[in-house]
C-alpha cells in the first residue's frame, strides 16, 4: 500500500510535458512549459519542430503496420533488443529471491532479509545517479559501463560460490567473510544495474520512437518486458537447482551480448530532440541503409534537419 500512496501523491505533482499538451491543443501552455525546461525565452525553433511532429502524427492512421515499415526497423529491434536484454541481465532474479540467495550462501533468515533490503538500497542511490549523469555522460556510456560492471561482478559471484560449493551444493554455509564478499559483488552488480540498463532501459525507448509509431513501438517494448519478466521469475529457480553458481554465468553470457550489441547498434541520443532523431539513425553505419532519401529526403547530407527546415525546402509531406 505505501508504494501505491507514493506513486498516486507524487502523480499529482508530476508536470505535463509540452509535447502532450501541444496534443491536446494547449499550445500556449505548452510553450510556456518548454521555455521552463530550457531556461531560455528563444524556443520557437524548438516548438514549432513539436507543433509540426504533432500535426504530422495526427495524420497517421495505422501505427501497427507503419512499424513494419522498412524506415522503422532500427525503431523495432530496439522496442524488442533492449527490454529482453534487460531481463536477461539476471536483475529481476536477484531482486525477486534476494533472501533465498542470501540463505543459501550462509546468511541466516533475519541476516538475507536484511541484505535483501541492502540491495534495495543500493539500488535506489544507483539510480539517482543516473538521473545526475545520464545527460552529462551519454547513453552509451552507462550502457556499457553499466554491462561491463555487471559482467565483472555476475563472474566473480559465480568464481566465489563454485569454489566453495562446487556442483553438488553440499559443501555447508560459507564463512561469514565470505558470505559478506558475495554481498559486496552482488551490491555492484546491483548498483552497475541502476545506473545503466534499469533506468535507460525505460529512458531511450521513450525517445527514439517518433510520435506516429510511439503508441504501437512502446506497447511492444512493455509487453517483452513483462513477458520475459515473467519467463525468469517463473523458471529461476529450476535453474538455480540445475545449474548452481552457473547460473550467474549464464546470465553473464547475455550480459557479454547486449553489452556488445548497445556497443555496435545503439546510437547516442543525447540532447537529441525527439522530432531530430532520424538524424541519428541515417547517419549510423548499419541504421543508415533502412533510411532511404524517399523518406527522409537531404537528412544527414548537408540538406534539412529539422521540422522547420524540412518544410521550409518543400518537405512538408515527409515529416519525422
Amino acid at each position: 500500500m505505501v508504494p501505491a500512496l507514493i506513486i498516486s501523491v507524487g502523480s499529482l505533482l508530476l508536470p505535463e510535458t509540452p509535447n502532450s499538451m501541444i496534443e491536446r491543443g494547449k499550445n500556449e501552455e505548452a510553450k510556456a512549459k518548454l521555455k521552463r525546461i530550457r531556461g531560455v525565452d528563444d524556443v520557437d525553433e524548438e516548438f514549432n519542430d513539436l507543433v509540426a511532429a504533432s500535426e504530422s502524427s495526427r495524420k497517421v492512421e495505422h501505427p501497427w503496420r507503419n512499424l513494419l515499415q522498412k524506415k522503422y526497423r532500427p525503431h523495432l529491434t530496439m522496442a524488442i533488443a533492449i527490454p529482453f536484454f534487460q531481463q536477461l541481465t539476471g536483475i529481476n532474479v536477484i531482486m525477486f529471491y534476494a533472501p533465498v540467495l542470501f540463505k543459501t550462501i550462509g546468511f541466516g533468515g533475519d541476516a538475507s532479509l536484511m541484505s535483501a533490503v541492502i540491495t534495495g538500497i543500493v539500488n535506489v542511490v544507483a539510480t539517482l545517479v543516473s538521473i545526475y549523469y545520464v545527460d552529462k555522460l551519454g547513453r552509451r556510456f552507462l550502457f556499457l559501463e553499466g554491462g561491463i560492471q555487471m559482467l565483472i561482478c555476475q563472474i566473480a559471484v559465480a568464481i566465489c560460490i563454485g569454489l566453495k560449493f562446487g556442483t553438488d551444493g553440499n559443501a555447508g554455509q560459507l564463512p561469514k567473510w565470505y558470505a559478506i564478499v558475495v554481498v559486496i559483488f552482488i551490491c555492484i552488480y546491483v548498483s552497475g544495474f541502476a545506473w545503466s540498463w534499469g533506468p535507460l532501459g525505460w529512458l531511450v525507448p521513450s525517445e527514439i520512437f517518433p510520435l506516429e509509431i510511439r503508441s504501437a513501438a512502446q506497447s511492444i517494448n512493455v509487453s517483452v518486458n513483462m513477458i520475459f519478466t515473467f519467463i525468469v521469475a517463473q523458471v529461476f529457480l529450476t535453474m538455480l537447482c540445475h545449474l548452481k553458481f552457473g547460473l550467474f554465468l549464464f546470465f553473464a553470457f547475455f550480459v557479454c551480448v547486449m553489452t556488445v550489441f548497445v556497443y555496435f547498434f545503439l546510437p547516442e541520443t543525447k540532447n537529441v530532440p525527439i522530432e531530430e532523431m532520424v538524424i541519428v539513425w541515417k547517419e549510423h553505419w548499419f541504421w543508415s541503409r533502412f533510411m532511404s532519401e524517399v523518406d527522409y529526403p537531404g537528412i544527414g547530407k548537408g540538406g534539412p534537419t529539422t521540422h522547420v527546415e524540412m518544410a521550409k525546402g518543400d518537405y512538408g509531406s515527409k515529416l519525422v
